[in-house]
Protein backbone atom coordinates (compact mmCIF):
# COMPACT_ATOMS: atom_id res chain seq x y z
CA UNK A 1 0.00 0.00 0.00
CA UNK A 2 1.19 3.73 -0.84
CA UNK A 3 3.01 5.54 2.29
CA UNK A 4 1.14 7.73 4.35
CA UNK A 5 0.66 11.44 2.29
CA UNK A 6 2.78 12.96 5.39
CA UNK A 7 6.00 10.47 5.27
CA UNK A 8 8.72 12.62 4.14
CA UNK A 9 9.13 12.19 0.26
CA UNK A 10 12.81 10.78 -0.91
CA UNK A 11 14.93 13.03 -3.55
CA UNK A 12 17.13 10.18 -5.17
CA UNK A 13 17.38 12.63 -8.51
CA UNK A 14 15.94 15.85 -8.80
CA UNK A 15 14.42 17.76 -12.09
CA UNK A 16 16.19 20.64 -11.52
CA UNK A 17 19.39 19.05 -10.41
CA UNK A 18 19.87 17.03 -14.18
CA UNK A 19 21.35 19.05 -17.30
CA UNK A 20 18.77 20.01 -19.83
CA UNK A 21 20.10 17.13 -22.48
CA UNK A 22 19.85 14.41 -19.96
CA UNK A 23 15.83 15.84 -18.54
CA UNK A 24 13.19 12.72 -19.44
CA UNK A 25 11.42 14.67 -22.05
CA UNK A 26 14.92 15.64 -24.06
CA UNK A 27 16.01 11.78 -23.55
CA UNK A 28 12.31 10.89 -25.01
CA UNK A 29 13.17 13.22 -28.21
CA UNK A 30 16.61 11.93 -28.70
CA UNK A 31 16.73 8.04 -27.96
CA UNK A 32 12.79 6.97 -27.99
CA UNK A 33 11.00 6.00 -24.94
CA UNK A 34 12.41 2.31 -24.60
CA UNK A 35 15.63 4.20 -23.38
CA UNK A 36 13.96 6.16 -20.43
CA UNK A 37 13.89 4.26 -17.04
CA UNK A 38 10.36 3.53 -15.02
CA UNK A 39 10.87 6.64 -12.97
CA UNK A 40 11.47 9.10 -16.00
CA UNK A 41 8.69 7.08 -17.46
CA UNK A 42 6.24 7.62 -15.03
CA UNK A 43 7.70 11.24 -14.53
CA UNK A 44 6.97 12.35 -17.81
CA UNK A 45 3.08 10.42 -17.12
CA UNK A 46 3.36 13.23 -13.57
CA UNK A 47 4.46 15.96 -16.10
CA UNK A 48 4.62 18.52 -13.23
CA UNK A 49 5.52 18.53 -9.55
CA UNK A 50 4.76 20.96 -6.87
CA UNK A 51 6.67 23.60 -5.54
CA UNK A 52 7.91 21.02 -2.65
CA UNK A 53 7.78 17.90 -4.45
CA UNK A 54 10.27 17.29 -7.75
CA UNK A 55 8.44 15.61 -10.41
CA UNK A 56 10.93 12.57 -10.55
CA UNK A 57 10.99 12.18 -6.88
CA UNK A 58 7.13 11.47 -6.68
CA UNK A 59 7.91 9.27 -9.23
CA UNK A 60 10.36 7.40 -7.67
CA UNK A 61 8.30 7.03 -4.82
CA UNK A 62 5.56 5.75 -6.22
CA UNK A 63 7.46 3.33 -7.56
CA UNK A 64 8.87 2.48 -4.15
CA UNK A 65 5.62 2.15 -2.81
CA UNK A 66 4.41 0.24 -5.67
CA UNK A 67 7.24 -2.16 -5.71
CA UNK A 68 6.68 -2.31 -9.62
CA UNK A 69 5.18 -0.24 -12.66
CA UNK A 70 3.17 -3.58 -12.39
CA UNK A 71 1.97 -2.98 -8.62
CA UNK A 72 0.60 0.68 -9.82
CA UNK A 73 -2.09 -1.46 -11.47
CA UNK A 74 -3.80 -2.47 -8.40
CA UNK A 75 -3.59 1.48 -6.97
CA UNK A 76 -6.94 3.06 -7.13
CA UNK A 77 -7.34 6.95 -7.05
CA UNK A 78 -7.29 6.89 -3.59
CA UNK A 79 -4.05 5.27 -3.22
CA UNK A 80 -2.48 8.03 -5.50
CA UNK A 81 -4.28 10.70 -3.66
CA UNK A 82 -1.36 9.53 -0.90
CA UNK A 83 1.52 10.58 -2.95
CA UNK A 84 3.14 13.60 -2.30
CA UNK A 85 2.56 15.76 -4.89
CA UNK A 86 -0.56 14.19 -6.27
CA UNK A 87 -3.41 15.68 -6.10
CA UNK A 88 -7.08 15.32 -7.56
CA UNK A 89 -6.77 16.74 -10.61
CA UNK A 90 -3.28 13.73 -11.39
CA UNK A 91 -4.65 11.63 -9.70
CA UNK A 92 -7.77 10.90 -12.26
CA UNK A 93 -5.51 11.46 -14.99
CA UNK A 94 -3.26 8.81 -13.89
CA UNK A 95 -5.91 6.33 -12.93
CA UNK A 96 -7.30 6.55 -16.92
CA UNK A 97 -3.60 5.63 -17.68
CA UNK A 98 -4.09 2.70 -15.20
CA UNK A 99 -6.94 1.67 -17.04
CA UNK A 100 -5.89 1.97 -20.01
CA UNK A 101 -2.94 -0.25 -19.29
CA UNK A 102 -5.55 -2.61 -17.18
CA UNK A 103 -7.39 -3.09 -20.48
CA UNK A 104 -4.48 -3.77 -22.96
CA UNK A 105 -2.87 -6.78 -20.33
CA UNK A 106 -6.60 -8.53 -20.14
CA UNK A 107 -6.40 -8.64 -23.83
CA UNK A 108 -3.22 -10.37 -23.88
CA UNK A 109 0.29 -9.68 -26.25
CA UNK A 110 -1.40 -12.26 -28.88
CA UNK A 111 -5.16 -11.51 -28.82
CA UNK A 112 -8.15 -12.76 -27.06
CA UNK A 113 -7.34 -14.83 -23.95
CA UNK A 114 -7.80 -18.31 -23.77
CA UNK A 115 -9.57 -19.69 -20.29
CA UNK A 116 -9.25 -23.09 -20.05
CA UNK A 117 -9.16 -22.60 -15.88
CA UNK A 118 -9.90 -21.11 -12.90
CA UNK A 119 -6.23 -19.94 -12.31
CA UNK A 120 -6.53 -18.59 -15.61
CA UNK A 121 -9.71 -16.37 -14.83
CA UNK A 122 -7.90 -15.21 -12.08
CA UNK A 123 -4.40 -14.48 -13.72
CA UNK A 124 -6.51 -12.27 -15.68
CA UNK A 125 -8.62 -10.41 -13.52
CA UNK A 126 -7.27 -9.92 -10.05
CA UNK A 127 -5.94 -6.67 -11.68
CA UNK A 128 -8.97 -5.33 -12.53
CA UNK A 129 -10.93 -5.99 -9.66
CA UNK A 130 -8.23 -4.96 -7.20
CA UNK A 131 -9.58 -2.06 -5.34
CA UNK A 132 -12.84 -2.37 -6.47
CA UNK A 133 -15.53 -1.67 -3.34
CA UNK A 134 -18.59 -3.43 -5.10
CA UNK A 135 -19.22 -6.48 -6.15
CA UNK A 136 -19.60 -6.77 -10.09
CA UNK A 137 -20.36 -9.78 -11.97
CA UNK A 138 -19.05 -10.66 -15.31
CA UNK A 139 -20.27 -12.76 -18.23
CA UNK A 140 -17.22 -14.27 -20.82
CA UNK A 141 -18.48 -15.24 -23.92
CA UNK A 142 -15.84 -18.48 -25.55
CA UNK A 143 -15.90 -19.70 -28.53
CA UNK A 144 -15.36 -23.52 -28.83
CA UNK A 145 -11.18 -23.35 -28.26
CA UNK A 146 -12.19 -20.87 -25.01
CA UNK A 147 -11.18 -17.82 -26.58
CA UNK A 148 -12.65 -14.84 -25.42
CA UNK A 149 -15.55 -13.43 -27.84
CA UNK A 150 -16.74 -10.68 -25.70
CA UNK A 151 -16.78 -10.03 -21.98
CA UNK A 152 -19.62 -8.05 -20.65
CA UNK A 153 -20.38 -6.74 -17.33
CA UNK A 154 -23.68 -7.82 -16.16
CA UNK A 155 -24.25 -5.99 -12.91
CA UNK A 156 -22.67 -3.95 -10.43
CA UNK A 157 -24.20 -4.04 -7.12
CA UNK A 158 -22.84 -2.72 -3.75
CA UNK A 159 -20.77 -4.38 -1.51
CA UNK A 160 -23.39 -7.24 0.22
CA UNK A 161 -24.90 -8.06 -3.03
CA UNK A 162 -24.32 -8.45 -6.71
CA UNK A 163 -26.99 -10.99 -8.17
CA UNK A 164 -27.82 -11.47 -12.01
CA UNK A 165 -30.44 -13.29 -13.84
CA UNK A 166 -29.92 -16.17 -15.87
CA UNK A 167 -30.87 -14.28 -19.00
CA UNK A 168 -28.75 -11.25 -19.07
CA UNK A 169 -26.19 -14.00 -18.51
CA UNK A 170 -27.28 -16.44 -21.58
CA UNK A 171 -28.43 -13.26 -24.01
CA UNK A 172 -25.06 -11.88 -24.72
CA UNK A 173 -23.68 -15.69 -24.85
CA UNK A 174 -26.75 -16.19 -27.89
CA UNK A 175 -25.91 -12.55 -28.96
CA UNK A 176 -22.12 -13.47 -29.64
CA UNK A 177 -22.70 -17.01 -30.70
CA UNK A 178 -20.99 -18.00 -27.67
CA UNK A 179 -20.12 -21.89 -27.20
CA UNK A 180 -19.59 -21.60 -23.45
CA UNK A 181 -19.68 -19.00 -20.92
CA UNK A 182 -17.45 -18.70 -17.81
CA UNK A 183 -18.97 -16.24 -15.19
CA UNK A 184 -16.99 -14.37 -12.76
CA UNK A 185 -17.64 -11.70 -9.69
CA UNK A 186 -15.13 -10.23 -7.52
CA UNK A 187 -15.71 -10.36 -3.60
CA UNK A 188 -14.55 -7.11 -1.98
CA UNK A 189 -13.78 -8.59 1.13
CA UNK A 190 -10.97 -10.38 -0.45
CA UNK A 191 -12.24 -13.41 0.68
CA UNK A 192 -13.74 -15.55 -2.32
CA UNK A 193 -15.44 -17.86 -0.09
CA UNK A 194 -19.43 -17.94 -1.82
CA UNK A 195 -22.13 -16.86 0.06
CA UNK A 196 -25.34 -18.43 -0.12
CA UNK A 197 -26.76 -16.30 -2.72
CA UNK A 198 -23.90 -17.05 -4.47
CA UNK A 199 -24.26 -20.93 -4.41
CA UNK A 200 -28.12 -20.64 -5.30
CA UNK A 201 -27.16 -17.97 -8.23
CA UNK A 202 -25.07 -21.10 -9.15
CA UNK A 203 -27.56 -22.98 -9.27
CA UNK A 204 -29.67 -21.10 -11.66
CA UNK A 205 -27.24 -20.39 -13.97
CA UNK A 206 -26.10 -24.41 -14.66
CA UNK A 207 -30.02 -24.95 -15.42
CA UNK A 208 -29.86 -22.42 -17.65
CA UNK A 209 -27.03 -23.06 -19.57
CA UNK A 210 -28.51 -26.57 -20.16
CA UNK A 211 -32.17 -25.11 -21.17
CA UNK A 212 -30.35 -22.78 -24.10
CA UNK A 213 -27.35 -25.89 -24.68
CA UNK A 214 -24.43 -23.45 -23.87
CA UNK A 215 -21.51 -24.71 -21.62
CA UNK A 216 -21.28 -23.29 -18.15
CA UNK A 217 -17.61 -24.11 -17.85
CA UNK A 218 -17.21 -22.21 -14.65
CA UNK A 219 -18.50 -19.81 -12.11
CA UNK A 220 -15.05 -18.15 -10.28
CA UNK A 221 -15.40 -15.68 -7.07
CA UNK A 222 -11.79 -13.86 -7.83
CA UNK A 223 -11.00 -12.08 -3.92
CA UNK A 224 -7.45 -12.05 -2.56
CA UNK A 225 -4.59 -14.23 -1.90
CA UNK A 226 -4.00 -12.41 0.99
CA UNK A 227 -6.98 -12.39 2.70
CA UNK A 228 -8.01 -16.23 1.18
CA UNK A 229 -7.59 -18.66 3.93
CA UNK A 230 -7.14 -21.26 0.88
CA UNK A 231 -4.62 -18.76 -0.17
CA UNK A 232 -5.67 -19.39 -3.83
CA UNK A 233 -7.31 -16.20 -4.15
CA UNK A 234 -10.23 -17.76 -5.72
CA UNK A 235 -13.11 -19.91 -5.59
CA UNK A 236 -14.13 -22.23 -8.61
CA UNK A 237 -17.44 -24.10 -8.42
CA UNK A 238 -16.12 -26.52 -11.14
CA UNK A 239 -13.12 -27.18 -8.99
CA UNK A 240 -15.58 -27.57 -6.14
CA UNK A 241 -17.84 -30.27 -7.82
CA UNK A 242 -20.66 -27.95 -8.09
CA UNK A 243 -20.95 -27.91 -11.63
Amino acid sequence: MPRPKDEPLAEPVRLRDLAVSERPQERLERHGASALSEAELLALLVRKGTRNHDVLAIAHHMLAAAGSLEGLLRWSEEDLKTVPGIGRVKAAQLITVLEVARRVRLGGADGAPVFRTAADVFAHFSLVTAGLSVEKFWVLCLNRKNRLLRQHEATSGTASSSLVHPREVFREAIRHGASAVICLHNHPSGDPAPSAADIQVTRQLRDAARAVDIDLLDHVIVGRRATDPSGQGYYSFRDAGLL
